[in-house]
């Protein structure tokens, strides 16, 4: 399935044979303090910058109806952000895995994020609109 938004994301984890619980890693955007001015002037166009992991949430498909549901949740922390990483962690039939199993790829997820290595996940922008970072 190619997932272009959020609601192909939930449909597809909805559908799976196992349960899922799905992974998310909110992402502010920075200007590394090594900047060059060139760089700088990119990033105050809008464009450029260090993805920077600020909050993470794991949820089950069920406990999302949409990705404004999601998008309130993550605004009640009061930290502006510009994309949301999601990934999927299957369960055993209809045994979804819990928070608790979350923790590791979550705490995995922020790790690659800020090396750089985000291509296992698929980025949302604010509007819950599938990204292609590259």
């Amino acid at each position: 399935m190619n997932i272009e938004n959020f609601n192909d994301l939930l449909q597809a984890a909805r559908t799976q044979p196992a349960a899922q619980r799905l992974l998310f890693v909110f992402v502010g955007v920075e200007l590394p303090d090594d900047a060059t001015p060139e760089q700088r002037a990119h990033f105050e166009a809008g464009h450029g910058g260090a993805l920077v992991p600020l909050m993470c949430v794991d949820k089950t498909p069920e406990e999302l109806d949409s990705f404004e549901v999601l998008a309130q949740e993550a605004s009640q922390f009061g930290q502006p952000w510009a994309l949301v990483f999601a990934a999927a962690l299957s369960g055993v039939g209809r045994n979804a895995p819990t928070s608790a199993d979350a923790d590791k790829p979550l705490q995995a997820m922020v790790e690659a994020i800020k090396q750089g290595n985000m291509a296992a996940y698929v980025p949302f922008d604010a509007h819950g609109q599938a990204v292609h970072l590259g």
